[in-house]
């Protein structure tokens, strides 16, 4: 097992990386106020792990309540969230009730949600099961619903005590799942870390077999990455924003196609070689550069092609994305592999060329 640390003063918290994880329950236990919890999970996971974890925990004396809801990030809602409520409140679960969410990004951002707003705030840690949760959403305290008109607008920071990462749930993944993680690893590599987007490049195929020790380290890396940013800058106002490559235009095919469509993982795949290819438009990325990361998202087995959704529908999009601040769209751009910067400055003319003609340097 390897051990992170979110360093957040006193809110700090570990990150546990691993196999075998959810055997281990001490783990779990040792951070709970009480010894009460209820599990959030889905009605994919809940068969796979539900019954084995609340049985571990429940080994060691804490008594435990389960939540099942359907899977997807069509339930990302507000009926959703208020179900957890429901249950929650049902069974007088109290301010010492520890939420646990067992699942992938969805369930993780709903739990996460419910518990910063539930008696006005309970404890929660998040124990993720996909690897674009192991890798992203679990670590760093966002959370939210989705809106109609955008995603995750309606949502709270708010830090977990732990994250226990199991990497043996990885098994149990389809393969187009474990193709949206590994959009959010390729990211890290793109935007602040140049070595190990080299590392992918050679290693992608053995991420592909889930290979283990491939696996964990990338999920090392990759949270070691994001867990620096997230302790420089918790809430989003500086440098944080640099993780948020390619979801601009990811979020807006995520809301044009209707949530769900797309994976949340190849949404970003595709917009990060929008965003890839607007850099190199823009004259600060090279065109060899926009072909790699082409090559590098085709072996992983992700989407390069956008939705045809129209210049000015992508605009009406973009405009509900959260990265606008002045009535201005904020784009993550790339100068080189494993450097990022967020402008403004984007011209309209160079927008439409891009999404007309989607990201032509990947395939020359």
């Amino acid at each position: 097992m390897q051990t992170l640390n979110v360093a957040l003063g006193a809110r700090s918290y570990p990150i546990y990386i691993g196999a075998g994880l959810l055997a281990r329950p001490e783990l779990i236990v040792e951070k709970l106020p009480q010894k009460k919890a209820a599990i959030v999970t889905n009605a994919t996971v809940a068969p796979l792990y539900l019954a084995s974890l609340q049985a571990a925990l429940e080994s060691r004396g804490v008594s435990v309540v389960s939540i099942t809801m359907p899977d997807g990030e069509a339930y990302k809602t507000w009926e959703t969230l208020n179900r957890i409520f429901d249950t929650l409140l049902e069974l007088r679960c109290e301010r010492g009730t520890t939420l646990i969410a067992l699942g992938g990004g969805v369930v993780g951002d709903l739990a996460g949600f419910a518990a910063a707003v539930y008696q006005r705030g309970v404890p929660y840690i998040q124990v993720p099961t996909t690897l674009l949760a192991q890798v992203d959403s679990a670590v760093g305290g966002k959370t939210a619903i989705n809106h109609p008109l955008g995603k995750n607008m309606i949502g709270a920071f708010y830090q977990p005590l732990a994250v226990v990462s199991d990497t043996d749930t990885l098994g149990t993944l389809p393969p187009r799942e474990l193709a949206a993680g590994l959009a959010e690893v390729i990211k890290y590599g793109l935007i602040r870390d140049a070595p190990f987007f080299e590392w992918l490049e050679v290693n992608m195929s053995r991420l592909a077999r889930r290979e283990p020790e491939a696996l964990a380290y990338a999920i090392e890396r990759s949270c070691a990455n994001k867990a620096e940013v997230v302790a420089r800058d918790e809430l989003e106002t500086g440098p944080r924003a640099l993780l948020n490559f390619g979801h601009t235009f990811g979020h807006a095919i995520e809301a044009g196609t209707g949530f769900g469509a797309w994976l949340h993982g190849e949404a970003v795949a595709t917009g990060m070689l929008l965003a890839a290819e607007l850099s190199h438009r823009l004259g600060l990325l090279a065109a060899a550069d926009v072909r790699r990361l082409g090559a590098l998202l085709k072996e992983a087995g992700l989407p390069l092609d956008p939705p045809r959704l129209g210049l000015e529908r992508y605009l009406e999009l973009m405009g509900h994305d959260k990265k606008v601040a002045g009535g201005r769209i904020h784009f993550v751009l790339l100068k080189r592999i494993g450097e990022a910067s967020v402008s403004s400055e984007v011209p309209r003319a160079a927008l439409a060329d891009v999404l007309d003609a989607g990201p032509v340097h990947a395939r020359a």
